[in-house]
Protein backbone atom coordinates (compact mmCIF):
# COMPACT_ATOMS: atom_id res chain seq x y z
CA UNK A 1 0.00 0.00 0.00
CA UNK A 2 1.48 3.35 -1.09
CA UNK A 3 1.18 6.77 0.53
CA UNK A 4 1.72 10.19 -0.98
CA UNK A 5 5.08 10.48 0.76
CA UNK A 6 6.15 7.13 -0.72
CA UNK A 7 5.21 8.34 -4.17
CA UNK A 8 6.89 11.74 -3.77
CA UNK A 9 10.14 10.14 -2.64
CA UNK A 10 10.32 8.37 -6.00
CA UNK A 11 9.97 11.60 -7.99
CA UNK A 12 12.53 14.13 -9.27
CA UNK A 13 12.72 17.35 -7.25
CA UNK A 14 10.81 19.65 -9.63
CA UNK A 15 7.94 17.18 -9.93
CA UNK A 16 7.96 16.56 -6.17
CA UNK A 17 7.70 20.31 -5.50
CA UNK A 18 4.80 20.65 -7.90
CA UNK A 19 2.94 17.70 -6.34
CA UNK A 20 3.42 19.25 -2.90
CA UNK A 21 2.09 22.61 -4.09
CA UNK A 22 -1.00 21.04 -5.63
CA UNK A 23 -1.59 18.92 -2.53
CA UNK A 24 -1.43 21.91 -0.20
CA UNK A 25 -4.08 23.74 -2.20
CA UNK A 26 -6.56 20.87 -2.43
CA UNK A 27 -9.68 20.79 -0.23
CA UNK A 28 -9.69 18.00 2.35
CA UNK A 29 -12.38 16.08 0.44
CA UNK A 30 -10.20 16.02 -2.68
CA UNK A 31 -7.21 14.87 -0.64
CA UNK A 32 -9.24 11.94 0.65
CA UNK A 33 -10.23 10.90 -2.87
CA UNK A 34 -6.65 11.12 -4.08
CA UNK A 35 -5.30 9.22 -1.08
CA UNK A 36 -7.73 6.41 -1.87
CA UNK A 37 -6.43 6.20 -5.41
CA UNK A 38 -2.77 6.55 -4.42
CA UNK A 39 -3.05 3.50 -2.18
CA UNK A 40 -3.79 1.42 -5.29
CA UNK A 41 -0.63 2.50 -7.12
CA UNK A 42 2.33 0.11 -6.78
CA UNK A 43 5.74 1.63 -6.07
CA UNK A 44 7.70 1.11 -9.25
CA UNK A 45 10.53 2.89 -11.02
CA UNK A 46 8.10 3.62 -13.85
CA UNK A 47 6.09 5.81 -11.49
CA UNK A 48 8.63 8.58 -11.91
CA UNK A 49 7.90 8.57 -15.61
CA UNK A 50 4.13 8.51 -15.02
CA UNK A 51 4.35 11.43 -12.61
CA UNK A 52 6.40 13.51 -15.02
CA UNK A 53 3.89 12.62 -17.74
CA UNK A 54 0.95 13.82 -15.67
CA UNK A 55 2.61 17.00 -14.44
CA UNK A 56 1.52 19.09 -17.45
CA UNK A 57 -2.09 17.92 -17.11
CA UNK A 58 -2.14 18.92 -13.45
CA UNK A 59 -0.70 22.31 -14.33
CA UNK A 60 -3.65 22.72 -16.71
CA UNK A 61 -5.98 21.76 -13.88
CA UNK A 62 -4.48 23.49 -10.85
CA UNK A 63 -1.98 26.10 -12.10
CA UNK A 64 -2.33 29.71 -11.03
CA UNK A 65 0.26 31.69 -12.99
CA UNK A 66 -1.32 34.86 -14.31
CA UNK A 67 1.11 37.54 -15.54
CA UNK A 68 2.01 38.08 -19.22
CA UNK A 69 4.27 40.86 -20.53
CA UNK A 70 4.36 42.03 -24.15
CA UNK A 71 7.91 43.10 -24.97
CA UNK A 72 9.99 43.97 -28.01
CA UNK A 73 11.45 46.85 -30.01
CA UNK A 74 9.69 50.19 -30.39
CA UNK A 75 6.89 50.63 -32.93
CA UNK A 76 6.32 46.94 -33.67
CA UNK A 77 2.67 46.96 -32.56
CA UNK A 78 2.95 45.85 -28.92
CA UNK A 79 0.24 48.25 -27.75
CA UNK A 80 -2.05 47.27 -30.63
CA UNK A 81 -1.68 43.61 -29.68
CA UNK A 82 -2.25 44.52 -26.02
CA UNK A 83 -5.52 46.23 -26.93
CA UNK A 84 -6.77 43.04 -28.62
CA UNK A 85 -6.68 41.29 -25.25
CA UNK A 86 -8.09 44.18 -23.18
CA UNK A 87 -11.86 44.66 -23.07
CA UNK A 88 -12.39 47.82 -20.99
CA UNK A 89 -11.97 51.05 -22.97
CA UNK A 90 -10.38 52.72 -19.97
CA UNK A 91 -7.60 50.11 -20.01
CA UNK A 92 -6.77 50.49 -23.70
CA UNK A 93 -3.25 51.64 -24.56
CA UNK A 94 -2.58 54.68 -26.70
CA UNK A 95 -1.26 53.76 -30.12
CA UNK A 96 0.39 55.85 -32.83
CA UNK A 97 2.66 55.66 -35.86
CA UNK A 98 5.63 57.26 -34.12
CA UNK A 99 8.09 55.26 -32.00
CA UNK A 100 7.93 55.99 -28.28
CA UNK A 101 4.16 56.40 -27.95
CA UNK A 102 4.31 54.02 -24.98
CA UNK A 103 6.68 55.39 -22.35
CA UNK A 104 5.40 53.63 -19.24
CA UNK A 105 4.38 50.07 -18.44
CA UNK A 106 0.61 49.75 -18.63
CA UNK A 107 -1.15 46.95 -16.80
CA UNK A 108 -4.68 45.69 -17.33
CA UNK A 109 -6.57 42.96 -15.53
CA UNK A 110 -8.16 41.06 -18.38
CA UNK A 111 -10.03 38.73 -16.04
CA UNK A 112 -7.89 36.39 -14.00
CA UNK A 113 -4.54 37.31 -15.54
CA UNK A 114 -2.76 40.61 -15.85
CA UNK A 115 -1.30 41.81 -19.13
CA UNK A 116 1.52 44.35 -19.31
CA UNK A 117 2.25 46.60 -22.27
CA UNK A 118 5.83 47.85 -22.24
CA UNK A 119 7.88 50.59 -23.95
CA UNK A 120 10.24 49.74 -26.76
CA UNK A 121 13.26 48.05 -25.27
CA UNK A 122 15.72 48.79 -28.04
CA UNK A 123 15.96 52.59 -28.00
CA UNK A 124 19.23 54.37 -27.27
CA UNK A 125 20.12 57.46 -25.23
CA UNK A 126 18.95 58.44 -21.77
CA UNK A 127 15.22 58.14 -22.51
CA UNK A 128 15.84 54.89 -24.35
CA UNK A 129 17.67 53.46 -21.36
CA UNK A 130 14.73 54.39 -19.13
CA UNK A 131 12.27 52.71 -21.49
CA UNK A 132 14.42 49.58 -21.63
CA UNK A 133 14.66 49.45 -17.84
CA UNK A 134 10.87 49.67 -17.50
CA UNK A 135 10.35 46.96 -20.11
CA UNK A 136 12.82 44.60 -18.48
CA UNK A 137 11.33 45.27 -15.05
CA UNK A 138 7.96 44.11 -16.36
CA UNK A 139 9.50 41.13 -18.15
CA UNK A 140 11.39 40.05 -15.03
CA UNK A 141 8.17 39.93 -13.01
CA UNK A 142 6.08 38.15 -15.64
CA UNK A 143 5.25 34.46 -15.83
CA UNK A 144 5.39 34.48 -19.63
CA UNK A 145 6.63 36.83 -22.36
CA UNK A 146 5.15 37.64 -25.76
CA UNK A 147 8.13 38.91 -27.77
CA UNK A 148 6.98 41.00 -30.74
CA UNK A 149 8.95 41.87 -33.88
CA UNK A 150 8.06 43.67 -37.12
CA UNK A 151 7.63 41.67 -40.34
CA UNK A 152 8.79 44.59 -42.49
CA UNK A 153 11.86 45.47 -40.43
CA UNK A 154 12.86 41.86 -39.87
CA UNK A 155 15.39 40.69 -37.28
CA UNK A 156 18.38 43.03 -37.42
CA UNK A 157 21.38 43.03 -35.09
CA UNK A 158 19.64 45.28 -32.54
CA UNK A 159 16.56 43.04 -32.45
CA UNK A 160 18.72 39.94 -32.12
CA UNK A 161 20.64 41.49 -29.22
CA UNK A 162 17.37 42.38 -27.49
CA UNK A 163 16.05 38.86 -28.05
CA UNK A 164 19.17 37.34 -26.47
CA UNK A 165 18.83 39.63 -23.43
CA UNK A 166 15.18 38.67 -23.00
CA UNK A 167 16.02 34.97 -23.25
CA UNK A 168 18.59 35.47 -20.51
CA UNK A 169 15.69 36.17 -18.11
CA UNK A 170 14.85 32.44 -18.33
CA UNK A 171 11.13 33.06 -18.79
CA UNK A 172 8.80 31.01 -21.00
CA UNK A 173 8.21 33.04 -24.16
CA UNK A 174 6.61 33.02 -27.57
CA UNK A 175 7.76 34.98 -30.61
CA UNK A 176 5.28 36.96 -32.69
CA UNK A 177 5.96 38.68 -36.03
CA UNK A 178 3.46 41.52 -36.46
CA UNK A 179 2.34 43.55 -39.50
CA UNK A 180 2.22 40.51 -41.77
CA UNK A 181 -0.45 42.30 -43.82
CA UNK A 182 2.29 44.60 -45.13
CA UNK A 183 4.12 41.66 -46.71
CA UNK A 184 2.99 40.26 -50.07
CA UNK A 185 1.18 37.00 -49.52
CA UNK A 186 3.57 34.88 -51.57
CA UNK A 187 6.57 36.35 -49.73
CA UNK A 188 5.24 35.91 -46.20
CA UNK A 189 6.31 32.27 -45.65
CA UNK A 190 9.86 33.19 -46.64
CA UNK A 191 9.86 36.20 -44.30
CA UNK A 192 8.68 34.10 -41.37
CA UNK A 193 11.22 31.36 -42.11
CA UNK A 194 14.02 33.91 -42.26
CA UNK A 195 12.95 35.40 -38.92
CA UNK A 196 12.87 31.93 -37.36
CA UNK A 197 16.32 31.19 -38.76
CA UNK A 198 17.77 34.43 -37.41
CA UNK A 199 16.39 33.60 -33.97
CA UNK A 200 17.54 29.96 -34.22
CA UNK A 201 13.97 28.75 -33.70
CA UNK A 202 11.93 26.09 -35.53
CA UNK A 203 9.61 27.67 -38.11
CA UNK A 204 6.49 26.63 -36.18
CA UNK A 205 7.61 28.59 -33.11
CA UNK A 206 7.34 31.93 -34.92
CA UNK A 207 3.77 33.19 -35.22
CA UNK A 208 2.82 35.66 -37.93
CA UNK A 209 -0.01 38.01 -36.94
CA UNK A 210 -1.84 41.22 -37.81
CA UNK A 211 -2.40 42.84 -34.43
CA UNK A 212 -4.65 45.63 -35.70
CA UNK A 213 -7.40 43.18 -36.72
CA UNK A 214 -6.57 40.28 -34.39
CA UNK A 215 -5.55 37.89 -37.17
CA UNK A 216 -4.00 34.72 -35.71
CA UNK A 217 -4.65 35.82 -32.14
CA UNK A 218 -5.93 32.29 -31.58
CA UNK A 219 -2.46 30.98 -32.54
CA UNK A 220 -0.99 33.07 -29.74
CA UNK A 221 -3.54 31.64 -27.31
CA UNK A 222 -2.70 28.08 -28.36
CA UNK A 223 1.03 28.72 -28.05
CA UNK A 224 0.60 30.12 -24.54
CA UNK A 225 -1.50 27.12 -23.56
CA UNK A 226 1.10 24.71 -24.85
CA UNK A 227 4.05 26.55 -23.32
CA UNK A 228 2.65 27.53 -19.95
CA UNK A 229 -0.35 25.36 -19.02
CA UNK A 230 -0.63 26.97 -15.60
CA UNK A 231 -2.06 30.07 -17.26
CA UNK A 232 -4.74 28.27 -19.28
CA UNK A 233 -7.60 28.62 -16.81
CA UNK A 234 -6.96 32.34 -16.54
CA UNK A 235 -7.05 32.68 -20.32
CA UNK A 236 -10.28 30.72 -20.55
CA UNK A 237 -11.96 32.84 -17.92
CA UNK A 238 -10.94 36.17 -19.41
CA UNK A 239 -11.17 35.27 -23.12
CA UNK A 240 -14.36 33.22 -23.55
CA UNK A 241 -14.13 33.31 -27.34
CA UNK A 242 -11.00 31.17 -27.19
CA UNK A 243 -12.20 28.57 -24.71
CA UNK A 244 -12.57 25.84 -27.32
CA UNK A 245 -8.99 26.37 -28.57
CA UNK A 246 -7.71 26.18 -24.99
CA UNK A 247 -9.78 23.09 -24.23
CA UNK A 248 -8.49 21.41 -27.39
CA UNK A 249 -4.90 22.14 -26.34
CA UNK A 250 -5.58 20.51 -22.97
CA UNK A 251 -7.18 17.53 -24.72
CA UNK A 252 -4.20 17.02 -27.05
CA UNK A 253 -1.79 17.08 -24.12
CA UNK A 254 -3.88 14.66 -22.05
CA UNK A 255 -4.38 12.35 -25.04
CA UNK A 256 -0.62 12.15 -25.52
CA UNK A 257 -0.13 11.23 -21.88
CA UNK A 258 -2.94 8.67 -22.05
CA UNK A 259 -1.41 7.05 -25.13
CA UNK A 260 1.93 6.65 -23.39
CA UNK A 261 0.36 5.32 -20.20
CA UNK A 262 -1.32 2.63 -22.29
CA UNK A 263 2.12 1.34 -23.28
CA UNK A 264 3.26 0.73 -19.70
CA UNK A 265 2.61 -2.79 -18.35
CA UNK A 266 1.65 -1.61 -14.87
CA UNK A 267 -1.02 -3.04 -12.60
CA UNK A 268 -4.14 -0.87 -12.82
CA UNK A 269 -2.68 0.70 -16.01
CA UNK A 270 -6.18 0.89 -17.47
CA UNK A 271 -7.52 2.51 -14.32
CA UNK A 272 -5.44 4.55 -11.92
CA UNK A 273 -2.89 6.42 -14.09
CA UNK A 274 -5.39 7.01 -16.90
CA UNK A 275 -8.07 8.06 -14.44
CA UNK A 276 -5.72 10.55 -12.81
CA UNK A 277 -4.84 12.06 -16.19
CA UNK A 278 -8.45 12.20 -17.34
CA UNK A 279 -9.62 13.63 -14.02
CA UNK A 280 -7.07 16.42 -14.35
CA UNK A 281 -8.37 17.07 -17.88
CA UNK A 282 -11.97 17.35 -16.64
CA UNK A 283 -10.91 19.83 -13.94
CA UNK A 284 -8.87 21.83 -16.47
CA UNK A 285 -11.79 22.09 -18.91
CA UNK A 286 -14.11 23.06 -16.07
CA UNK A 287 -11.73 25.89 -15.13
CA UNK A 288 -11.48 27.04 -18.74
CA UNK A 289 -15.28 27.34 -18.78
CA UNK A 290 -15.19 29.12 -15.40
CA UNK A 291 -16.49 26.29 -13.23
CA UNK A 292 -14.80 25.20 -10.04
CA UNK A 293 -15.43 21.50 -9.46
CA UNK A 294 -13.95 19.04 -7.01
CA UNK A 295 -11.74 16.08 -7.76
CA UNK A 296 -14.54 13.76 -6.63
CA UNK A 297 -17.05 15.42 -8.96
CA UNK A 298 -14.64 15.10 -11.89
CA UNK A 299 -14.34 11.36 -11.18
CA UNK A 300 -18.13 11.10 -11.11
CA UNK A 301 -18.38 12.75 -14.53
CA UNK A 302 -15.88 10.29 -16.00
CA UNK A 303 -17.94 7.44 -14.61
CA UNK A 304 -21.08 9.05 -16.06
CA UNK A 305 -19.48 9.25 -19.49
CA UNK A 306 -18.56 5.56 -19.24
CA UNK A 307 -15.17 6.14 -20.85
CA UNK A 308 -13.38 3.18 -19.25
CA UNK A 309 -15.93 0.62 -20.44
CA UNK A 310 -16.12 2.27 -23.86
CA UNK A 311 -12.35 2.07 -24.33
CA UNK A 312 -12.19 -1.61 -23.44
CA UNK A 313 -15.11 -2.37 -25.78
CA UNK A 314 -13.53 -0.59 -28.76
CA UNK A 315 -10.14 -2.20 -28.08
CA UNK A 316 -11.80 -5.62 -28.07
CA UNK A 317 -13.72 -4.93 -31.28
CA UNK A 318 -10.71 -3.65 -33.24
CA UNK A 319 -8.30 -6.30 -32.00
CA UNK A 320 -10.45 -8.98 -33.65
CA UNK A 321 -9.50 -7.72 -37.10
CA UNK A 322 -5.80 -8.35 -36.54
CA UNK A 323 -2.93 -6.69 -38.36
CA UNK A 324 -2.65 -3.87 -35.81
CA UNK A 325 0.23 -4.00 -33.30
CA UNK A 326 -1.10 -4.21 -29.76
CA UNK A 327 0.91 -1.19 -28.57
CA UNK A 328 -0.49 0.95 -31.40
CA UNK A 329 -4.07 -0.09 -30.76
CA UNK A 330 -3.73 0.49 -27.01
CA UNK A 331 -2.22 3.94 -27.52
CA UNK A 332 -4.83 4.94 -30.11
CA UNK A 333 -7.76 3.80 -27.97
CA UNK A 334 -6.44 5.44 -24.79
CA UNK A 335 -5.78 8.75 -26.54
CA UNK A 336 -9.07 8.66 -28.46
CA UNK A 337 -11.23 7.94 -25.43
CA UNK A 338 -9.50 10.84 -23.68
CA UNK A 339 -10.35 13.14 -26.60
CA UNK A 340 -13.95 11.91 -26.62
CA UNK A 341 -14.20 12.58 -22.90
CA UNK A 342 -12.83 16.08 -23.52
CA UNK A 343 -15.54 16.71 -26.12
CA UNK A 344 -18.15 15.49 -23.67
CA UNK A 345 -16.78 17.75 -20.93
CA UNK A 346 -16.83 20.81 -23.20
CA UNK A 347 -20.48 20.19 -24.13
CA UNK A 348 -21.29 19.61 -20.46
CA UNK A 349 -19.72 22.82 -19.20
CA UNK A 350 -20.65 25.01 -22.16
CA UNK A 351 -24.23 23.89 -22.79
CA UNK A 352 -25.17 22.03 -19.63
CA UNK A 353 -26.03 18.98 -21.72
CA UNK A 354 -24.73 15.43 -21.97
CA UNK A 355 -23.57 13.61 -25.06
CA UNK A 356 -25.64 10.56 -25.82
CA UNK A 357 -23.81 7.26 -25.38
CA UNK A 358 -24.31 6.58 -29.09
CA UNK A 359 -22.57 9.77 -30.12
CA UNK A 360 -19.81 9.39 -27.55
CA UNK A 361 -19.14 5.96 -29.06
CA UNK A 362 -19.30 7.43 -32.57
CA UNK A 363 -16.75 10.13 -31.73
CA UNK A 364 -14.42 7.65 -30.04
CA UNK A 365 -14.50 5.21 -32.94
CA UNK A 366 -14.01 8.00 -35.45
CA UNK A 367 -10.99 9.41 -33.62
CA UNK A 368 -9.53 5.92 -33.01
CA UNK A 369 -9.81 4.95 -36.68
CA UNK A 370 -8.26 8.24 -37.72
CA UNK A 371 -5.42 7.88 -35.20
CA UNK A 372 -4.62 4.35 -36.36
CA UNK A 373 -4.56 5.37 -40.03
CA UNK A 374 -2.39 8.39 -39.26
CA UNK A 375 0.16 6.67 -37.04
CA UNK A 376 0.55 3.28 -38.70
CA UNK A 377 1.80 5.04 -41.84
CA UNK A 378 4.29 7.16 -39.93
CA UNK A 379 5.66 4.90 -37.20
CA UNK A 380 7.59 1.80 -38.11
CA UNK A 381 8.18 -0.47 -35.13
CA UNK A 382 7.59 0.31 -31.49
CA UNK A 383 8.43 4.03 -31.08
CA UNK A 384 10.21 5.97 -28.35
CA UNK A 385 8.03 7.82 -25.85
CA UNK A 386 8.90 11.17 -27.41
CA UNK A 387 8.10 9.95 -30.93
CA UNK A 388 4.75 8.49 -29.94
CA UNK A 389 3.59 11.53 -28.00
CA UNK A 390 4.68 13.78 -30.86
CA UNK A 391 2.76 11.65 -33.37
CA UNK A 392 -0.37 11.72 -31.22
CA UNK A 393 -0.17 15.52 -31.03
CA UNK A 394 0.48 15.81 -34.79
CA UNK A 395 -2.44 13.52 -35.55
CA UNK A 396 -4.89 15.39 -33.36
CA UNK A 397 -3.80 18.82 -34.53
CA UNK A 398 -4.41 17.65 -38.11
CA UNK A 399 -7.73 15.99 -37.23
CA UNK A 400 -10.26 17.37 -39.75
CA UNK A 401 -13.19 17.28 -37.29
CA UNK A 402 -11.45 18.96 -34.39
CA UNK A 403 -13.41 22.19 -34.64
CA UNK A 404 -16.13 22.52 -32.07
CA UNK A 405 -18.77 23.56 -34.58
CA UNK A 406 -18.36 20.36 -36.62
CA UNK A 407 -18.84 18.19 -33.57
CA UNK A 408 -21.80 20.23 -32.32
CA UNK A 409 -23.75 19.73 -35.55
CA UNK A 410 -23.35 15.96 -35.38
CA UNK A 411 -24.09 15.16 -31.75
CA UNK A 412 -27.31 14.17 -30.06
CA UNK A 413 -27.67 15.70 -26.63
CA UNK A 414 -29.52 14.22 -23.74
CA UNK A 415 -30.03 15.33 -20.16
CA UNK A 416 -29.40 18.63 -18.42
CA UNK A 417 -26.63 19.53 -16.01
CA UNK A 418 -27.75 20.12 -12.45
CA UNK A 419 -26.55 23.67 -11.87
CA UNK A 420 -26.60 23.39 -8.10
CA UNK A 421 -23.85 20.79 -8.29
CA UNK A 422 -21.40 23.54 -9.19
CA UNK A 423 -22.52 26.28 -6.84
Amino acid sequence: MSSLDDIKNELPEDTRNFVSKVWENLPSSDRSNLEEMIQKIPLDSRLQYLAELAQKEYKFAFGKKSHIAIVGPANVGKSTLYNQFVHAKTDKAEVGPLPGTTRENQIADTGLFSLIDTPGADAVGELGDEDRARAFEAASGADLLIVVFDAVQGIKRSELDLYKDLRALNKPYIVVINKCDLIKKHQLPSVLRKAAGNLALPDEQVIGIVAKDGKNLDHIIAAIANLEPEIVAALGSSLPAYRWRLAWQAMVSAAGSAGLIALLPLPFADFVPLLLTQTALIIAIARIYDYNITFARAKELIATFGIGFLGRTIFSELSKFGGIPGWLLAAAVASSTTVAMGYAAVIWFEKGERLSSENLTQITKSVTTYMLDFMKNKIKGRPTKETLKGQIADALNAYPNKEQGIINTEIILEGKREEETYE
